[in-house]
């Protein structure tokens, strides 16, 4: 620690702290323009100059350690004029046209400018006039505005990690430029918009500021509706409408977006297809006609009430929505318990990470991620990369990742295709789809065999030890290679590499969980971690990558057949009487039917009533033509949603719902983090709508339908969760918006009102006691390639879009830069069928046909292709094989045959 005095404040720093750390612990306020806080400072600015005692120079704050004994002198009469002479060269090459300038009361050049009184530049640049580049369909760049602070260049460059801009020439010509000056749009530039939040100026924005300034607006805090990375963002409100996004300094995203997060997430809020009011649809002719709410809800009261009366409790079934709040999915499994009579309720992790549950579950007790974001990211040595792509399905987790590869993290990718980051990776295990269980048991016989297994942890911590290694002798680094499609010594060197580093975790996503042995190839992923000890401890542990917003959530809120809140068994007489005291109804006591297998239920006839809450599985599920069919065998068909989605076209009647921004709640992210959604706009005051709470809603069928449920706010509902489930026994809204959490949200198990929350979990014992090594032996895909169709199929997300693009596909921008269904194609396939790049082709498999166009390439290898799901005109679903893990009925969404066929 040193002594030091900042205008004449008397501190004590450590060593190595900068004068502006020093002068921001102390309050004092230091005028920056380029400085970012997350990177060296690179000082080029000048704005932050200070005056030492007995130094001649002055020097830059950012840049500067502080020493045993300095006297820092911030704001002297000599300090004040060299920052005036530098704001007077910045504006002697800097158009001043500041009222047309979207960021004209926001600009951090205008507000210094006014605090120091430079009115106009005592200098004259030569002021080359640059054209405006409007290139790309949400940033604008103009040159004219720029003063070459380079944060936007470090930004892109070590803080995203994309490099997709830079500093071009010297002097008064120098400007920010693309790699070879090409246009903004055909740059690789991702459409982030983080450079744009961290232009200082007018020069670098978002194309959406341009028809507001920052007084006509407030700000509200909330999370991001996408992924489950759980970015925390402020929605900028003007008269009733979000005109904005900006990113906040979240835990997970520490202030940066991806481009879904910052120009995906609002559009469809205002959309003008929203469904506005109840729809019954006319049996004679088909159509949807307009209700009033009490028709509707009559209607649909009373129609599950007669299944249930004709066929009983287990006749009907209702699916959550896991991109919706925790608040409304609990109250909706509530309700499937309590009105239906059945534990026939589930969600959307059914078809995505519903593997990750049981999974994990079953070899450590807890099925969730068990380290934060950050803790995985920040400083580790390496990271076993599995089946994930999180530069485009998570991207502000893959911008984390980039920036730990940049520090020097060995990044070993396990995919069968070359994503972006294999370009990064040390190795990239390039293996057969399909093949998980193969390669995780190849790289357990590699730990064993060479003495890298932890002995001390696994004699301690885990059982099982025995039978493992006994079944993982035969999965030889050879044989792995051979049913792998890889290299024997890469498989050594990436087995090598994970168990030798100090921090390694393991990051896995759907490339992982959606297969028909998905579930033993979430608990491989485990046995790797625990055989190496590297559970329990920061920069380790077993990562999901969970896939949309509040997936955990809707788990964690008991939307599944087989669990109560917080994983509170159904085979439990404990949890049954706990509930049925709380809840004053006697509950079932058999497990439900999983969401995937109430489609065949209902085309048996055995499932008659079906309510689904925001969900499109027409679009998202496996096998399309199957699920169509189920749902048109459905006596009664409810939907709750934003828009008329393929599924809701289905359905006899349809209740509006709200969107995110219109409700309060909270999304818990991918690594067990609830935090808060706030309300921004509210559409009621809108005469064209006419539609209510989501849990309003809830809670009025459920007393038509004869359960005396009271009135709740949201808060109020997560009180009842928390009263009911011991991991969410101290999270309240009170605390989550409280000085005390600060923004940071709980991480569960958070069990009482004083406990932090949860980081890191099975630090000292696993939630099951001992970890459980799961014995496995790998089986192939259950549709593997023949004569007829000859060629992998698999699926996956792109950056551009999330799901079934409900939200995404209504932002012109994000629809601009991909809006159609495309394939990749290996170019030896292409070649031999004779298809080229960019030519539409047909692709079938045995259960339906698509046309898309073919992408020829190398990124897939030869007898493999891969397609997003997101597009109308050419969705895989149709294509997609419905055979189902046995332990968690997930689909094998990852393999399945294929043929392509020139039109």
């Amino acid at each position: 620690m040193v002594n030091i005095k900042i205008d004449g404040i008397e501190m004590q720093v450590e060593e190595g702290t900068t004068i502006l750390q020093a002068a921001e612990a102390a309050g004092i306020k230091i005028p920056t323009l380029c400085y970012l806080k997350e990177l060296s400072p690179e000082a080029s600015c000048r704005m932050c100059l200070v005056e030492i005692e007995g130094n001649p120079k002055m020097q830059t704050a950012c840049s500067f350690p502080v020493a045993e004994g300095n006297n820092i002198f911030t704001n002297t009469p000599k300090v004040r004029e060299a920052r005036k002479t530098v704001l007077d060269l910045l504006l002697s090459n800097h158009k001043t046209n500041c009222f047309k300038c979207s960021f004209n009361g926001e600009c951090k050049l205008q507000e210094y400018c006014m605090e120091y009184g430079v009115e106009r530049s005592e200098f004259e640049g030569e002021k080359i006039d640059y054209p405006i580049d409007e290139s790309n369909p949400f940033l604008r760049f103009d040159p004219n505005l720029c003063i070459l602070c380079h944060r936007c260049v470090n930004t892109c460059e070590k803080i995203v990690g994309r490099g997709a801009i830079g500093t071009a020439e010297r002097g008064f010509v120098a400007h920010i430029s693309t790699p070879f000056g090409v246009d903004w749009a055909d740059s690789t530039c991702e459409s982030c918009g983080n450079c744009a939040q961290a232009c200082p100026t007018g020069a670098l924005t978002m194309k959406r500021h341009k028809p507001y300034r920052v007084w006509e607006t407030h700000k509200v805090r909330t999370t991001c509706p996408h992924c489950a990375t759980g970015c925390q963002f402020d929605l900028v409100v003007k008269d009733n409408k979000i005109v904005d996004c900006l990113a906040a300094d979240g835990p997970s995203n520490k202030g940066l977006l991806c481009v879904k997060g910052r120009s995906g997430s609002f559009d469809f809020v205002h959309a003008d297809d929203r469904i506005k009011y109840p729809l019954i649809k006319n049996k004679k002719t088909g159509e949807f006609e307009r209700a009033s709410w009490d028709e509707a809800l009559d209607l649909v009261a009373s129609k599950f009430m007669e299944i249930k009366k004709q066929y009983g409790s287990d006749s009907l079934a209702g699916f959550a929505c896991s991109r919706s709040p925790n608040e409304d999915i609990y109250m909706v499994q509530k309700m499937v318990r309590t009105c239906f009579g059945t534990n026939n309720t589930d969600n959307c992790a059914r078809v995505c990470h519903s593997a990750s549950v049981a999974g994990l579950a079953m070899t450590l007790g807890s099925g969730a991620m068990t380290n934060p974001i950050g803790d995985i990211t920040k400083d580790v040595d390496a990271i076993l990369l599995v089946g994930s792509n999180p530069e485009e399905a998570h991207p502000v987790v893959g911008m984390q990742i980039r920036q730990a590869v940049a520090k020097g993290a060995k990044l070993i990718v396990v995919d069968p295709r070359d994503i972006d980051l294999s370009k990064k990776a040390t190795i990239h295990l390039k293996l057969k789809p399909g093949t998980n269980v193969a390669f995780a048991n190849g790289i357990m016989h590699i730990l064993i065999r060479d003495g890298l297994v932890d002995e001390k942890f696994i004699k301690e911590r885990t059982e099982g030890y025995e039978e493992l290694a006994e079944i993982v002798k035969e999965y030889t680094p050879e044989k792995v290679a051979k049913e792998c499609h890889i290299d024997a010594d890469d498989l050594v060197k990436a087995a090598h590499i994970y168990a030798e580093a100090d921090k390694a975790p393991i990051i896995y996503c759907l490339g992982v969980t959606e297969h028909s042995q998905g579930t033993e190839g979430v608990m491989s992923m485990s046995n790797i971690a625990m055989l190496c000890g590297k559970l329990g401890k920061s920069g380790c542990g077993v990562n999901p990558l969970r896939g949309q917003n509040n997936v955990q959530g809707a788990c964690d809120m008991g939307a599944q057949p087989t669990d109560f809140p917080g994983y509170q068994k159904v085979a439990n007489p404990d949890v049954i009487k706990k509930f049925e005291d709380a809840w004053g109804v006697k509950l079932p006591t058999e497990v439900g039917i999983h969401a995937t297998d109430v489609f065949p239920a209902a085309i048996e006839g055995k499932i008659k009533g079906l309510y689904i809450y925001g969900e499109d599985p027409v679009v998202t599920d496996a096998d399309t033509t199957h699920i169509i069919k189920a749902l048109k065998s459905l006596d009664f068909f409810v939907v709750q949603e934003l828009f008329m989605t393929e599924t809701a076209q289905l359905a006899d009647v349809i209740l509006p719902g709200m969107s995110y921004a219109e409700k309060e709640g909270t999304f818990s992210n991918t690594e067990r983090r609830v935090q808060r959604v706030r309300k921004a706009v509210d559409l009621t005051k809108n005469p064209e709508f006419d539609i209510r709470l989501d849990t309003d809603i809830i809670i009025d069928l459920m007393n038509r339908m004869g359960y005396p449920q009271k009135h709740m706010t949201a808060a109020e509902i997560m009180d009842e969760v928390a009263s009911l489930t011991p991991s969410f026994a101290g999270i309240s809204h009170e605390r989550l918006d409280s000085e005390e959490v600060a923004g940071q949200g709980l991480q569960w198990p958070c069990t009482s009102k004083e406990h932090p929350g949860t980081p890191i979990m099975h630090v000292d014992r696993f939630s099951r006691g001992l970890g459980w090594l799961y014995p496995t032996t790998y089986k192939p895909s259950k549709e593997l390639p023949d004569e007829e169709y000859p060629t992998i199929l698999m699926t996956g997300r792109i950056l551009y879009h999330y799901t079934t693009r409900a939200m995404t596909g209504r932002t012109p921008g994000l629809m601009e830069i991909e809006g159609k269904s495309f394939i990749e194609i290996n170019e030896q396939d292409a070649a031999r069928i004779g298809i080229k790049n960019g030519e539409r082709i047909k692709v079938s498999s045995r259960r339906g046909s698509v046309e898309t166009t073919a992408r020829v390439g190398d990124k897939v290898s030869p007898g493999e292709t891969w397609m997003p799901f997101h597009f109308p005109d050419g969705n895989c679903n149709w294509l997609t094989n419905a055979a189902l893990d046995p332990i968690c009925r997930i689909p094998e969404y990852k393999v399945c045959a294929v043929k392509l066929e020139k039109i």
